[in-house]
């Protein structure tokens, strides 16, 4: 009886077990992003949070059909930066034979459509259909990015409505296309670019959207969420990393911050992503509600110990 007594006593000192850790194969985390600031840094703080849990996490720079055929052949795990409507043609083949699976909109009230300079919006180009009276003045040409990712702006080429077919878009990279963009204001010349929110442009440049570019942007200047995609099944392989994933939402004024540091302070999304959190510690307490380190034991106390928070 005595021994029994001790033994409960005994078992109310123990703390309770820690929970199971996931599988190896868990480990290490593949992600990609296309080249994208946004996607870069919201990649980066990701990548900060999973190695302060103890996983291995990496992010390549992709195409995004390339990401997407990777996530299907299972060569990735995880994608942060679907962009609904913009990316809508890109995903449809995956999520009908359902290769892709989307976890959570981890940013709402993005926006992703045409752009000019003010001044050139002052001077009469207003919306998409009012770019080919100004054919001469563009040089007939539009700035996007990098290569893969302009497929909406050549739609818009390609549509007889507007005019366009003898235009070209020049393709580059997003920091190729924001240094021609400078280059252009500089000289008060015109020029029309992929333009989307969140981003540091918006400040760094005095622009305006175009309307009219609903039929392939869609409404309200492409109005847009961001959501988190996995490659079929991941999330139950994986489920602690997903807890992660669906708490892992950001806003705006967030992402354009953290995409300064990106462009301005010349840190690398890793960095970035750190200097974020330790900007704003408090949300680790709903980025890790419920999730654990890779060998199962708390999170939250676990990453600020990592982080020195």
């Amino acid at each position: 009886m005595k021994r029994g007594l001790a033994l409960a006593a005994l078992g109310l000192l123990v703390s309770p077990p820690a929970r199971a850790a996931e599988p190896d194969g868990c480990r290490t985390v593949r992600m990609a992003e296309p080249g994208w600031n946004d996607l870069a840094f919201t990649t980066g703080v990701a990548q900060t949070l999973l190695k302060s849990l103890g996983y291995e996490a990496r992010s390549d720079l992709l195409g995004i059909d390339i990401i997407y055929m990777s996530l299907k052949t299972r060569k990735l795990d995880v994608f942060l930066g679907y962009w609904d409507p913009a990316m809508v043609n890109y995903f449809a083949p995956y999520k009908a034979d359902g290769s892709v699976e989307t976890l959570v909109t981890n940013l709402k009230g993005a926006k992703y459509t045409f752009a000019v300079p003010t001044y050139v919006w002052d001077a009469g180009v207003k919306d998409f259909a009012d770019l080919k009276t100004h054919a001469t003045e563009f040089d007939k040409k539009m700035y996007g990015i990098e290569p893969g990712s302009n497929t909406l702006m050549q739609d818009a080429i390609a549509d007889p409505s507007l005019g366009l077919e003898d235009w070209q878009v020049v393709e580059s990279s997003e920091p190729g296309m924001l240094a021609e963009v400078a280059r252009h204001i500089r000289r008060k010349a015109f020029i029309v670019f992929q333009g989307w929110a969140p981003h540091p442009m918006n400040t760094q440049f005095d622009i305006r959207y175009l309307t009219g570019g609903d039929k392939f942007y869609g409404p309200d200047f492409g109005a847009a969420t961001v959501s988190t995609q996995v490659r079929k099944g991941y999330a139950q392989e994986c489920p602690n990393v997903a807890r992660l994933l669906k708490n892992l939402t950001f806003d705006i004024e967030f992402e354009n911050k953290g995409m300064g540091s990106l462009m301005n302070d010349h840190l690398d999304p890793q960095e970035a992503g750190r200097k974020a959190i330790e900007d704003e510690p408090q949300r680790l307490d709903a980025w890790l509600d419920g999730v654990t380190t890779f060998d199962g034991k708390p999170g939250l106390e676990a990453a600020k110990r990592a982080l020195g928070l």
